[in-house]
C-alpha cells in the first residue's frame, strides 16, 4: 500500500465510503506478510514512497513467483532485480503482464503506468556498461521518472558527450555509469548544476580490479556534486535519481 493509498482509505472511513471492518480487512497483512521464507514490507511504499524492491539472488523461481504475486495483491507495481534466467522466465509464464529486461537482469510489473515526470538522465560510457546503466534507466522509470539513457558517450571519445550538453543541464539529476578509469563522471560534473550520481562497473583490464579502479577515481572526483554508489548498482543509482527528480518536482519553484 502506498501513501496515496493509505490517505484515501482513511479518508473513506472518515466520510463513510466504507466501514471499519472493511478497512481493517483490507489491512489484514499491513505491515508485513509472512511467506514463511520471506517477509514482505508492505508498509515501505507509505513510508519510503516507493515500495519494497524483490532482490533475486537466493531465490528460487517459486518463492520469485509467490513474492511477486503477494506483491501484486497491495502494489500496481513490483520490480524483481538481478532475476535468473529460470526465475525470470517463471515470473514471466506465472505472470501473463510481467516484463523482462534480459540485459538488466530486471522483471517488473506495471498495472497502474504513470507518464514520467521531469527528467533523469542516464549515461553510460561504453557498450560494456550498457546492462548496468538499462538497471538504472528501467529502476527510474518505474518510479516514476521520465528517464532518457545516452550510451557509449565516454571520454576515449569526448565530442560525443559534449554534442548533449544542452540535454545533460535540462536534467534534474543524472546517472553516469562507466568502467575502466571511471573518469566520465568527473567531466559531467564539470558541465552541469545538477547532482551527478556515479556508478562504476567492473568493465576492464586486470588493473581495472573487477570495478575497484573505477570506483575509487570516481571517489576521488575533483567535481563537486558527484556522489558514488556500489559497482555495479545501477538499481540503487536508478532508485536514488528517481528520489531526487521527485523532491525537485515537490519544491516550491
Amino acid at each position: 500500500m502506498e501513501k496515496t493509498d493509505l490517505e484515501a482509505l482513511l479518508k473513506m472511513v472518515r466520510d463513510g465510503g466504507t466501514s471499519v471492518t472493511d478497512a481493517m480487512h483490507s489491512l489484514t497483512h499491513w505491515p508485513a506478510q509472512d511467506l514463511g521464507h520471506s517477509q514482505l514490507d508492505l508498509q515501505r511504499g507509505a513510508r519510503c514512497g516507493q515500495p519494497e524492491v524483490i532482490f533475486g539472488p537466493g531465490k528460487s523461481p517459486s518463492q520469485l513467483v509467490e513474492l511477486t504475486q503477494t506483491m501484486l495483491t497491495h502494489h500496481p507495481r513490483v520490480l524483481v532485480t538481478r532475476a535468473s534466467s529460470e526465475g525470470a522466465q517463471a515470473v514471466l509464464e506465472a505472470i501473463p503482464d510481467a516484463q523482462h529486461e534480459e540485459d538488466a537482469h530486471l522483471v517488473w510489473v506495471d498495472r497502474k503506468p504513470r507518464e514520467g515526470e521531469g527528467l533523469v538522465l542516464v549515461l553510460s560510457a561504453g557498450t560494456s556498461d550498457r546492462s548496468v546503466a538499462l538497471e538504472a534507466l528501467h529502476t527510474a522509470r518505474l518510479m516514476g521518472a521520465r528517464a532518457e539513457h545516452l550510451a557509449d558517450v565516454g571520454v576515449a571519445g569526448l565530442h560525443r558527450l559534449m554534442r548533449h550538453t544542452k540535454r545533460l543541464r535540462e536534467a534534474r539529476a543524472l546517472v553516469v555509469v562507466a568502467g575502466m578509469e571511471g573518469a566520465l563522471p568527473s567531466v559531467v560534473g564539470g558541465l552541469v548544476d545538477q547532482p551527478v550520481i556515479a556508478v562504476p562497473t567492473s568493465v576492464g583490464y586486470g588493473a581495472a580490479f573487477g570495478g575497484v579502479a573505477a570506483l575509487l577515481g570516481m571517489l576521488n572526483s575533483c567535481a563537486a556534486g558527484v556522489t558514488v554508489v556500489n559497482i555495479d548498482n545501477g538499481f540503487g543509482a536508478g532508485y536514488a535519481a528517481a528520489t531526487i527528480n521527485r523532491t525537485r518536482a515537490e519544491s516550491p519553484q
